[in-house]
């Protein structure tokens, strides 16, 4: 047959195009660069945050409004199918798994995001799921989930998503310059990007943990004596008088350290956060007002970063206003908590918290003034303070390492 080049342009594109087929087939990627943003869908939940997906100057922003929130335990999510995109047949290989990516600008700091990927057939939405710690508001930041065993073979539904989950009650952006997705070979792909944070890891017993180190400070504020400072906060029993640290819906405990002899050290994996139960009352039947996945979440207490304020503070003088001198809560207390933790409310039981490595560091930096702790819902909790001679008060134990100091010529 005789060809022409005519002919073998003709073949050069075809196979150009064919090419192009293979590529777009072997990975799902959206630069929200188009006219509108296409396919993907936005979903809320547990509590009355509103989100908008909007998309301009090449990226696409989560617009959420949480301002009408009234328990903070809401998530917020973006989701997509990409079934189309992936080739499912190369999970039938154990060496292949399912890597999604993100670059991402947050516009409150610190705050977690977090990856999720499913099918239509998932069961346990917390086995592909992974959050990231993005700890400023000035740069984008690569962020990436590998999978581990995921469950998804040809004829199934894949399903990407992003969430934004307990930022607080107010207004919140996050920015996606892109978001990517491909079947991957593990031992070619490397590591995965960003400050990873486990959701609820497991972590080792106390004694696994080099360092103990007990609170230098645990104070009491008020939000109906704003101006009043309850060092002395105690009950009296038949042993005599027992400070303790009381949390309520209007009385919210603070807890700091001194992590003076730690200067120099890097955060070695999550921390554990221990505090000794005294007495506890709660009860409530939420689940009949809430439904039961959102009802489920209330009876516990929660964990919350210090970021502002007054970074001296004292227990034995510091009160709310002290504490925030003259800004707004949302300036002080990073909204969106550490961990809320479920406890049985025995006395003499402990109560732990895992501190991700993270927040840990900025502890350890100061970056991080302390931790609150407050109730969610109707919990009138008290546990043991660190003046009450018993050694029952919070203790933090953790791991770290030296810093390694950079040789300058």
């Amino acid at each position: 047959m005789k060809t022409n080049k005519h002919t073998i342009g003709k073949i050069a594109l075809t196979l150009a195009l064919l090419f192009s087929a293979v590529l777009c087939q072997a990975q799902f990627l959206d630069s929200f660069d188009g006219q509108q943003i296409e396919g993907w869908f936005v979903l809320t939940g547990d509590g009355a945050a509103e989100m908008k997906f909007k998309q301009h100057n090449g990226f696409a922003t989560l617009h959420i409004d949480a301002s009408k929130d009234k328990y903070n335990v809401y998530w917020t999510l973006i989701k997509r199918n990409v079934t189309a995109f992936l080739d499912l047949k190369k999970l039938e290989n154990p060496d292949y798994q399912l890597r999604v990516e993100a670059r991402v600008r947050v516009h409150n700091a610190p705050r977690r995001i977090n990856f999720m990927v499913n099918t239509q057939r998932t069961t346990d939405f917390h086995i592909d799921l992974m959050e990231y710690d993005i700890a400023d508001t000035t740069g984008w930041h690569v962020i990436s989930m590998t999978t581990r065993k995921f469950d998804a073979v040809p004829g199934d539904s894949v399903f990407v998503q992003m969430a934004a989950t307990d930022f607080g009650p107010g207004k919140y952006r996050v920015d996606i310059d892109y978001y990517k997705a491909d079947i991957v070979n593990v031992r070619e792909a490397g590591p995965d990007k960003g400050v990873l944070v486990p959701y609820h890891p497991p972590v080792p017993p106390a004694h696994a943990f080099d360092n103990h180190l007990e609170a230098a400070h645990d104070g009491l504020v008020n939000l109906g004596f704003p101006d009043v400072n309850f060092g002395n906060w105690h009950m009296t029993g038949s042993d005599g008088e027992i400070r303790i640290l009381t949390v309520n819906a209007g009385q919210w405990a603070l807890l700091k350290w001194d992590f003076s002899r730690f200067k120099n050290t890097e955060a070695l994996g999550p921390a554990l956060l221990e505090l000794t139960t005294h007495t506890v009352s709660r009860g409530g039947n939420y689940t009949a007002v809430f439904g039961q996945d959102f009802g489920m979440e209330f009876g516990k207490i929660r964990l919350f970063e210090i970021t502002g304020g007054d970074a001296s503070w004292d227990q034995h003088q510091v009160t709310l206003n002290s504490l925030l001198q003259g800004k707004s809560m949302s300036d002080v207390i990073n909204g969106q908590m550490i961990y809320d933790a479920e406890f049985s409310g025995t006395p003499g039981s402990p109560v732990l918290f895992t501190i991700s490595q993270p927040v840990l560091q900025r502890l350890i930096n100061g970056t991080t003034k302390g931790l609150l702790i407050l109730p969610l819902g109707a919990v009138d909790a008290s546990f043991y303070d660190s003046e009450n001679h018993s050694g029952q008060g919070p203790v933090l134990h953790f791991n770290v390492k030296p810093i390694k100091q950079t040789e300058v010529p």
